[in-house]
């Protein structure tokens, strides 16, 4: 009796291990990420399944730039990185906040994206999403974007995450075009020698409430994050020091609205502006009381 409870008991203990050593990978990959990229934006629709003779195909997108990736928040369950870009000369830098990606392990608690500034929030059993990761990805402004779950894979010297979950229309996107509704994304990261690959198949999507989705294009996407010294993104850097604290207090106040656990609809503009051009126009040292008026007044 005792050597089967010794059996068992070491059994469990090499479970665990396994798991912890599993989970401590993934945690490497997420936060392996972080740091400065030459970056490579790439976009050429592939497939079109329109029905009007007259459609155009979106033109093939070729993009560059430099991006530094912040660790904002590094937790047992949850990493937090900012992505800030770096345009203009050296000399002459300008930072645009970029896009967010929080990653939490095991997380239930999903804002699924449906249409029309609408997101649908669901919770998943926890057996769904034993060893998983949720990525969050939120717009400049730090309201929702995207989210799904899915498990990080280690085989054959290759470490990647891959999921396809619902999403707004990209900005290259809904500045031109008004012929679809949703973008079904396959997004894949993958960690490689040099830096890390995000990689898109996407299907262009027409969603009507009361009809099936209509599947209008594809298209393919191939974003290469090239690693190169930390110190060509100082201006990001020192750009962030700077404004941390402002944009701390601008992701509590969504964290709040987020805790409420109900669907989430955002208006589009508030006195003919977008939310980025409000919060984009504060100043470092802004107090809550304003950020927090600035965000609800987008809340519908």
């Amino acid at each position: 009796m005792k050597k089967l409870v010794f059996i068992v008991l070491s059994a469990v203990f090499i479970i665990n291990v396994n798991a912890q050593s599993k989970k401590e990978k993934d945690q490497k990959a997420i936060k392996s990420m972080c740091g400065c990229y030459e970056v490579g934006f790439n976009f050429a629709e592939t497939f079109s399944y329109s029905k009007d003779t007259t459609y155009q195909a979106s033109k093939v997108k070729h993009d560059k730039g430099l991006e530094w990736v912040q660790l904002v928040e590094d937790g047992d369950n949850k990493i937090v990185m900012q992505h800030l870009l770096i345009v203009g000369k050296p000399t002459e830098s300008h930072i645009i906040k970029h896009w967010r990606q929080d990653w939490l392990y095991e997380n239930t608690n999903l804002y699924m994206f449906d249409a029309n500034n609408k997101w649908k929030f669901i919770q998943k059993p926890k057996s769904d999403v034993k060893g998983q990761w949720t990525q969050k990805v939120y717009q400049v402004d730090d309201s929702p974007r995207y989210e799904g779950s899915a498990t990080w894979v280690h085989v054959d010297g290759k470490s990647y995450w891959e999921n396809t979950t619902d999403a707004p229309l990209p900005r290259r996107e809904y500045t031109k075009r008004q012929d679809y509704d949703v973008t079904v994304r396959t997004n894949r990261h993958e960690i490689i020698a040099n830096g890390w690959i995000h990689e898109q198949d996407n299907d262009k999507v027409i969603r009507k409430l009361v009809e099936e989705d209509v599947l209008l294009a594809q298209e393919k996407g191939l974003n290469t994050y090239t690693k190169v010294a930390d110190s060509k993104c100082i201006a990001a850097q020192d750009w962030w020091k700077e404004n941390q604290a402002m944009w701390e207090l601008v992701r509590n106040n969504w964290d709040e609205i987020f805790a409420k656990n109900k669907d989430l609809e955002l208006k589009d503009k508030v006195e003919d502006k977008r939310l980025y051009q409000f919060l984009f126009d504060l100043e470092p040292t802004e107090k809550n009381q304003k950020i927090k008026k600035i965000i609800t007044d987008f809340v519908k």
